[in-house]
């Protein structure tokens, strides 16, 4: 039997590189995954023709992470169209590299706006919903810029940071009620902001992995989907580091 059957997935995030990779790992499970997304409805169609072709069945929901009032609107919608919401990935994310000494302040805040308040606001939107079910689980995107020193990405790393504290507390908080909270922590994975930087520097990183390659974003979905399940019924408050050993 597929692990998530009869199972309804928020993804944000989910136009294009890992988010989409785990929308179609979910949909693989026989999950109906709803493929978040802010702008690119042409990106988000392509997803879900991937969901579908994968087995699974779901629908595009298009808002603003940074957008609370647009999130709370979404996350209603959601659960009118479904029963309710099982899993909510927090992918959606961005990075504005800058040296810290000329950093600008909007762009310190677009990233925390983005990364951190997004995670927040999509959390917060869908806790009661859970708690009211007394289960559900949540996993949220970081990154491990957030456990080790990245030069030119202090708005990052700060924001990631916050992503792995808010969720190691509101794991501690829901637990209780029987929804779960943990964290996959990416490395240096062939897709999404990797696949936009200059490829010397991802080939400089990639030379300090221990498995000598970058990851794959299949791979990452694969330890998201484990976090969601029920094989990790007894995970909770956890970030799961999926590098290649680069932070060992």
């Amino acid at each position: 039997m597929k692990r998530f059957s009869d199972a309804t997935v928020l993804v944000t995030g989910a136009s294009r590189g890992l988010g989409r990779a785990i929308a179609v790992a979910f949909a693989s499970e026989g999950a109906f995954v709803f493929i978040g997304h802010r702008v690119n409805t042409a990106k988000a169609t392509e997803t879900l023709e991937l969901v579908r072709s994968a087995g699974g069945e779901g629908a595009i929901v298009a808002f603003d992470v940074t957008d609370a009032a647009k999130v709370d609107e979404a996350v209603s919608w959601m659960l009118l169209a479904r029963p309710g919401l099982d899993v909510v990935v927090n992918n959606a994310g961005l990075s504005r590299d800058e040296p810290f000494a000329v950093m600008q302040r909007e762009t310190w805040r677009e990233v925390i706006a983005t990364n951190l308040d997004g995670t927040f606001n999509v959390c917060r939107a869908v806790a009661r919903p859970m708690m009211g079910k007394k289960r559900g689980a949540i996993v949220n995107v970081a990154s491990i810029a957030a456990q080790r020193a990245s030069v030119g990405q202090v708005n990052y790393a700060a924001a990631k940071g916050g992503v792995l504290s808010l969720t190691q507390s509101l794991a501690a908080e829901l637990a209780p009620k029987g929804v779960r909270v943990n964290a996959v922590v990416p490395g240096m994975c062939a897709a999404g902001m990797v696949e936009a930087l200059d490829r010397r520097i991802v080939e400089s990183r990639r030379a300090l992995v221990p498995l000598g390659r970058l990851g794959t974003a299949e791979e990452l979905a694969r330890a998201v989907l484990f976090l969601a399940s029920e094989d990790a019924a007894y995970v909770v408050g956890q970030a799961l580091v999926v590098d290649g050993g680069l932070t060992l």
